[in-house]
């Protein structure tokens, strides 16, 4: 195991675009045919249509396309961020993707009061039957290291798709949001943001920390959470939803930081691994209490109208981590790797 990177040293994930992944059927060997100008053909809405509004092709798709506003690939032309044609592909494959989670993702309606208190609903004692707990009471440190490599793709840019929302918001909830993402992003110090944090995490854990290096590995139920995050952020008319989706993430995640960093400890993990998750524990259960009364009611006190928007961003949040909580664990309890290509020890 290695140690915390020094202070002085920089990110390890800071190393400029990702490679082009291989694709996964043949929505996405289109897309990357584009992108590196070796095929000019793209899928038409009808062969998107028919696609798993939950698979590898149409996930991966939209993964490659999303990345082009992020950091983008080794080699691909800059310029293809704001091309036509691929942004009609991949507008075909968000109302596909976004439809199924709105049909599948839970009850709807406009309660964002009841939708939230449901999120502070802890397990009592060990009823709790999530990764968390499972990785806190019996994961061993091979598991943990699946976790972390699956996580990294949000984690390596961890709060960037909710800062899109900053210039659609207003008064409160705008302060109030530039308040969280100023800790997510290191309140100032290039050695805190939770990115480089997480990188150094995946250090510890002999995890190689290079943006976006576990893509190929992913299953499509952990890049449909990032998807998630990316089309709500990409879209002014879903405000709303990105702004449930982040008090999703800021309200769940102190217990479940907590749950983690005793299972790394337990797995023998070194100091910055533990420091990742520590420091969620303390900071998100201050994030909770800003999100839920300034963000979250700020919004609501100026947009009314968007209720129904932070119920779907919740609701969807939380049925796209139940299945890929429920992938991780079924696989886990098998003996075997949750990855499509199980980690080199």
């Amino acid at each position: 195991m290695t140690t915390a990177t020094n202070r002085s040293t920089p990110a390890p994930h800071d190393t400029g675009s990702p490679a082009l992944p291989a694709a996964r059927g043949p929505l996405s060997e289109s897309v990357i045919g584009v992108l590196v100008g070796r095929d000019p053909r793209l899928p038409d809405a009808a062969a998107i249509r028919r696609a798993d509004p939950y698979g590898d092709d149409l996930h991966l798709l939209l993964y490659v396309l999303y990345e082009l506003h992020y950091r983008g690939f080794a080699g691909v032309d800059e310029r293809l961020e704001w091309d036509p044609a691929l942004l009609g592909v991949r507008g075909a494959a968000e109302d596909l993707f976004l439809d199924a989670v709105r049909r599948d993702g839970g009850s709807g309606g406009d309660d964002v009061a009841g939708a939230v208190d449901a999120l502070q609903l802890e397990p009592v004692g060990d009823d709790g039957h999530g990764v968390s707990h499972h990785l806190q009471r019996e994961g061993e440190l091979w598991q943990l290291r699946e976790y972390a490599a699956v996580r990294s793709l949000y984690h390596l840019k961890e709060a960037d798709p909710h800062l899109w929302v900053v210039p659609r918001l207003r008064g409160r909830a705008k302060a109030a949001m530039v308040a969280v993402e100023f800790d997510e992003f290191g309140a100032g110090r290039a050695e805190d943001v939770h990115a480089r944090l997480f990188a150094d995490l995946m250090g510890d854990l002999g995890l190689d920390a290079r943006y976006g290096h576990y893509l190929d590995a992913a299953p499509a139920q952990a890049l449909a959470t990032v998807n998630l995050m990316s089309l709500f952020g990409l879209h002014r008319r879903l405000r709303g939803a990105l702004v449930g989706h982040f008090a999703t993430v800021e309200i769940t995640s102190s217990p479940g930081s907590r749950r983690l960093a005793d299972a790394l400890r337990r797995a023998g993990a070194g100091p910055a691994a533990q420091r990742f998750y520590d420091e969620h524990v303390e900071a998100d259960a201050v994030h909770e209490q800003v999100v839920r009364h300034e963000v979250i009611d700020g919004l609501l006190e100026d947009e009314p109208g968007l209720a129904a928007d932070i119920v779907l961003g919740i609701e969807a949040t939380g049925h796209l981590e139940d299945r890929l909580g429920d992938h991780l664990l079924a696989a886990w309890r098998e003996g075997r790797s949750a990855l499509r290509t199980p980690l080199v020890l």
